[in-house]
């Protein structure tokens, strides 16, 4: 903790006092924001290890069928058969608010012939290259949904991150600051306070003793008259 070089006054202390409450009030609101911060990028993590997993299930199973498929045709033939796809896909890219973070929003389309995902005829090629189309045709989406989830979660630990080091700022160093320029403010005025009483009793004194001494010296001349 280090106390704030100010003057020690009244007015001080009072605007030392309402900032410290604007900051107590903003480390609260940051604090609940970074819990549910947390709860959200905990659950957007959970959902990616599931995005993950599936898309991984898909993609193995499309290369694993690819690279039969590759065993049983000619490079030539199967480049051929690849060469004119009959769909192609597009991404809109919109976005959402999650606890003041834009986070990305992927809405996925398929354009061209939506019924028929084979670019080639099906009487000349192998069965697996079949079943390796219809598995990368299946991993788009949970792909695309993985690349969304990972982008948010990255976002969200960005603004976790950005939230820890306020409110670590706000505990650790600007309220015990503020609480103890608060707290040295005070002793001086109480100390002050303390002086002021000390010095009003003495003058006090002195005027009562200076009263008793002309009232002694009136006396006195009255008697000698």
């Amino acid at each position: 903790m280090a106390r704030l070089n100010i003057n020690p006054t009244r007015m001080e202390m009072t605007r030392l006092k309402k900032q410290l409450k604007t900051a107590t009030r903003g480390h609260k609101l940051l604090k609940d924001k970074l819990d549910e911060l947390m709860k959200q990028f905990l659950e957007i993590v959970k959902e990616n290890k599931r995005l993950r997993e599936e898309a991984e299930g898909v993609l193995e199973r499309a290369y694993k069928s690819f690279i039969i498929a590759r065993a049983v045709m000619s490079e030539e033939y199967m480049g051929e058969a690849l060469m004119m796809p009959k769909q192609s896909v597009a991404v809109d890219v919109g976005k959402k608010n999650i606890m003041s973070v834009d986070v990305p929003v992927f809405y996925f389309k398929k354009e061209g012939n939506q019924n028929d995902i084979y670019p080639y005829g099906l009487a000349f090629t192998s069965g697996e290259l079949d079943s390796a189309m219809e598995a990368f045709s299946a991993a788009m989406e949970p792909l695309l949904s993985l690349a969304q989830s990972e982008k948010s979660a990255q976002l969200l630990a960005q603004e976790i991150e950005k939230t820890r080091r306020r409110v670590n700022a706000l505990e650790n160093v600007m309220i015990p600051n503020y609480q103890e320029t608060i707290k040295y403010i005070s002793q001086k005025l109480e100390e002050n306070d303390r002086a002021s009483t000390t010095r009003l009793m003495k003058v006090k004194d002195m005027i009562a003793k200076k009263a008793i001494e002309e009232r002694r010296k009136r006396n006195l001349e009255n008697q000698g008259a």
